[in-house]
């Protein structure tokens, strides 16, 4: 098998990118593309102008959070008076409903990252005399909620050419929106820091739009004076941001509290007006999120044995399981069986489920086809919930791991064995430069593998608290390379000649940058 060189990589690479039109934020679509936009935003200018009471509705993860807090420093910047409301995920559930209209009391109410499905809180709204503007970027259910404007890209008729955004993207488009028709003058970039938290947050494809708005916000996140970025680089010792500390440091501390208590947590934080404010928020979500890890830990042991390794879906349930953890834990059976995953937690007579997907397998579409046995379902092609009564869930199981199997899910999984092998003498400065160039990595841009053949381990050493991850010196001829590998399922020990599937980061100690492999499988 010929070795791949770096100008084969490079080309690899680019190829991802071939068909992407969107590539600077001076070429990104208008608002006006959106359908409903101008329509939402004039009737806002109009709140504006009458001073209406205006309520801003969000939703307990990443990107509700952010979607909220950039709606909501717009508005400040303007003197803007407004409220706004975050549904619990315990005490409200999923979304805006009637209730919640209810106790807001809005002439105007909006909806940030969720209200697409919120039929019965729209027709309560119209009974209210209350304006409805939606915007969200779910999935549309059949039957739309009878709103004053339903801002998403995926609902038919809309014109804007890359459906697969975030919510917070679809925010900030309304605040682009409101301020062309005000006539405002305002920077509306300084939001890209945020804006690139939620987008890898969300699991959105990292190409066209995606792609050009992370890899600005990323610049601008390393060097944000907002007091909550500036507070994670003091207390974590990061000098820069980039995609990874998003998936797994920011992303995990900001939704941690939306799953163990409030996500007014992270609101609060992400609106910090001081480093010193900052800090102290930051200091009490570390203490959620450390909460957050044992309860997954737990319910992850706890639902290892009740896995059907037959089954092509899995599907697993259990008594009062914590609901802010069971999507974490779907995300984590998934990966481990590569499969599509779902857990319930029973409540009464009710099962509360949390869907997590791989690969190019929609779990939405699954879902969908079983909705004569669920009362409610929503969310997108990789992640989804739902909720059905206690009694169906074996006909569930069963009836989702038919539709599987007919359309030989088999087939759509694909196994990673990287973009091929390579040289040791090849893993040097420049090709970590070249890997660089394509960062963000992510969804539909996935980061580079490799395999390299008849490795010797030279040395190895257990690190982490609990020596589950190893520190490894690699011997290859006469080149030597450092390797991590984080929760290694083989134990490999000093002498052994290996081949290895792996990925390229890069080490920056004491001011020399050096490659070093992240270990994905022993082969």
């Amino acid at each position: 098998m010929s070795k791949l060189t770096k100008e084969a990589i490079k080309e690899i690479l680019q190829e991802r990118f071939a068909k992407d039109y969107h590539t600077k934020l001076s070429l990104i679509p208008k608002p006006s593309v959106f359908k409903d936009m101008q329509k939402a935003a004039i009737r806002i200018k109009d709140a504006i102008e009458k001073k209406e009471k205006i309520v801003i509705v969000g939703d307990y993860d990443v990107d509700g959070v952010v979607s909220l807090a950039i709606l909501a420093e717009f508005f400040d910047d303007f003197e803007i008076s407004y409220d706004i409301e975050i549904p619990n995920r315990f005490s409200d559930g999923y979304g805006l409903n009637p209730s919640i209209v209810e106790r807001v009391k809005a002439d105007v109410l909006i909806t940030v990252d969720n209200g697409i499905s919120a039929v019965a809180a729209a027709e309560f709204c119209k009974q209210q005399g209350i304006d409805l503007i939606i915007t969200d970027h779910h999935t549309p259910p059949p039957v739309l909620p009878d709103a004053f404007a339903i801002v998403n890209p995926k609902q038919k008729s809309c014109n804007f050419p890359n459906s697969e955004i975030c919510g917070a993207q679809v925010a900030w488009y309304l605040a682009a929106a409101i301020k062309e028709v005000c006539g405002y003058e305002y920077n509306l970039g300084k939001f890209m820091d945020m804006l690139c938290i939620a987008i890898i947050a969300d699991m959105m494809e990292l190409k066209d739009i995606n792609r050009t708005m992370v890899k600005n916000g990323l610049k601008l996140l390393s060097n944000s004076e907002r007091p909550a970025f500036a507070a994670i680089r003091e207390v974590f010792k990061k000098e820069h941001f980039d995609g990874e500390d998003i998936s797994f440091l920011i992303s995990p501390l900001l939704n941690s509290s939306g799953r163990m208590e409030d996500a007014l947590f992270s609101y609060g934080f992400l609106r910090s007006k001081s480093k010193k404010e900052a800090l102290a928020r930051l200091e009490e979500i570390i203490a959620i999120n450390e909460r957050r890890k044992e309860e997954e830990k737990n319910l992850l042991l706890v639902s290892l044995p009740l896995v059907d390794e037959k089954d092509s879906i899995i599907v697993v349930w259990g008594d009062e399981w914590h609901e802010g953890v069971v999507g974490i834990v779907a995300s984590r059976l998934a990966k481990k069986f590569k499969k599509p995953s779902i857990v319930f937690s029973l409540k009464g007579d009710n099962a509360k489920g949390s869907a997590r997907s791989i690969a190019g397998i929609d779990i939405l579409s699954l879902i969908a086809k079983q909705s004569d046995l669920l009362l409610g379902f929503g969310g997108h092609f990789g992640a989804a919930g739902l909720l059905l009564k206690k009694e169906n869930l074996e006909k569930f199981k069963s009836a989702i791991n038919e539709s599987a199997e007919d359309l030989n899910l088999k087939e759509w999984i694909v196994q990673d064995e990287g973009l091929g092998e390579i040289e040791a003498e090849a893993i040097d400065f420049e090709l970590l430069e070249i890997l660089e160039d394509y960062e963000p990595y992510g969804q539909k841009n996935p980061k580079p593998t490799f395999i390299l053949r008849g490795t010797k381990v030279k040395i190895d050493k257990p690190i982490g608290k609990e020596g589950c991850h190893k520190k490894l010196i690699l011997q290859c001829g006469d080149k030597t390379i450092e390797a991590l590998y984080y929760n290694f399922k083989q134990d490999i020990k000093s002498g052994d000649i290996v081949d290895i599937l792996f990925s390229i980061s890069r080490n920056d100690f004491r001011g020399l940058v050096t490659p070093q492999l992240l270990i994905r499988e022993i082969l």
